[in-house]
């Protein structure tokens, strides 16, 4: 009774309160009562970084359905030209959490690809939907896939750039395991050379590179535009993959985790929106493909979006692991292993020159205590486990459980 009389609210409806006990109020009642509390988020406005790629999506729906306002915040989707930029604005504060690369925020955690700064992932945002592609003038050549790019680089000498979009993120990490995965070192068979996802399609079409990993739509935009094929989509590297993550500072998790937890429950449930229906897809693809957003046209969005494929060469497929936001809540949880599985690639490629904890670095990223409570006030699913086992392209089982010799084990490394 004391703590509901600091509140702020009227002496009567308090009294109110007390008479039947806050759990037999109704439910009007109890969010007065909820919002005058010390849940209510620190601050209303949250400005969310993003770069133009399908995998914004929540983000952005988050805000245009208003889907912000039940949780008592307004996101603020602003547009951003490249990963490093949303890594600098991330650290000074510019933005208050941003749609980005996994791999990313643990490289600025550890120093590695920028400053050094405490980090953390609040959510994953999707599984899935990136590709790797080749340029058309070596598909011609019978590299349209990961064989007969090694075939043909052995063949044909001279040397070949690659591009990804960050030296510690996501597709870096497909695009180098993909390499290796057939063969082919990726720091001394190639060039490997960091491009903004929305400039690829250019870069390949003026021949600065003879493939890229990237998210879509760019991928689909360069088949559309003739210049490249895919080679592979990353969901064939490893099922269900993670991908991007909301992420934000340690900092501001800290200052802010009552924002912090309405953020993530606000996004969870646009996930939820976005994957319930054939529908709400379509919506979704139509309002990120303007201007503000991705900047495209809405078919090279909506395929894909809906797991229709096709590689640029004539075959198309339906492709059951297409990119999910949140398909029943197993898209979204920020499970360690997944964290870990970046720091031992970082480690496999010489981007960290020793082990780290890599339990004890993901646990300090990865703020489950503030995803779980975002999770019930959604209603999202909860997995039974903090870690998960996956199989990926080369058959190697990654569960978490021995990451050091994981990361040992890979007979191409830098």
């Amino acid at each position: 009774m004391p703590d509901l009389m600091k509140t702020g609210l009227p002496r009567r409806t308090v009294l109110q309160a007390a008479a039947v006990g806050v759990a037999g109020i109704s439910p009007a009642l109890r969010a007065l009562v909820h919002a005058q509390g010390s849940d209510a988020p620190e601050k209303k406005e949250v400005r969310i970084g993003f770069i133009p790629l399908t995998d914004c999506a929540s983000v952005v729906m988050a805000s245009v359905l208003g889907i912000d306002k039940k949780y008592g915040i307004k996101i603020i989707p602003t547009k951003e030209a490249s990963w490093a930029g949303v890594r600098d604005k991330l650290v000074n504060g510019e933005l208050d959490c941003a749609h980005v690369l996994y791999g990313l925020v643990y490289g600025v955690h550890l120093g590695i690809g920028g400053p050094k700064k405490d980090m953390a992932v609040l959510m994953n945002l999707n599984n899935n939907g990136q590709a790797i592609t080749l340029a058309k003038k070596l598909a011609d050549k019978g590299a349209v896939n990961g064989a007969g790019l090694a075939k043909l680089m052995a063949s044909e000498k001279r040397e070949y750039t690659f591009a990804q979009t960050f030296p510690t993120g996501t597709h870096a990490m497909w695009l180098y395991y993909w390499l290796a995965a057939n063969g082919i070192n990726p720091m001394k068979d190639a060039k490997v050379i960091t491009v903004p996802p929305p400039q690829m399609v250019a870069n390949m079409r003026v021949g600065n590179m003879d493939g890229f990993c990237v998210g879509e739509p760019w991928n689909h935009r360069a088949i559309m535009d003739g210049i490249g094929v895919t080679a592979a989509t990353t969901q064939e590297i490893w099922k269900d993959h993670p991908e991007k993550v909301l992420g934000t500072t340690a900092e501001f998790a800290d200052k802010y985790p009552n924002t912090a937890r309405a953020v993530t429950a606000a996004i969870l449930e646009a996930g939820r929106w976005i994957d319930a229906s054939l529908a709400n897809k379509n919506q979704m693809a139509e309002t990120i493909a303007a201007k503000s957003y991705v900047n495209t046209s809405v078919d090279a969005i909506n395929q894909r979006i809906l797991g229709r494929y096709q590689d640029g060469m004539g075959k198309t497929w339906d492709d059951p692991n297409h990119m999910k936001f949140y398909n029943e809540g197993a898209v979204n949880f920020p499970y360690l292993s997944d964290g870990m599985w970046f720091l031992t690639q970082h480690k496999r490629w010489g981007l960290l020159k020793d082990h780290p904890d890599y339990l004890g670095v993901a646990k300090a990223i990865n703020r489950i205590d503030l995803y779980k409570q975002a999770a019930t006030a959604s209603k999202t699913p909860l997995p039974k486990s903090e870690m998960r086992s996956s199989k990926l392209i080369d058959g190697v089982v990654w569960d978490g459980a021995q990451p050091q010799k994981y990361a040992d084990s890979f007979k191409i490394k830098a």
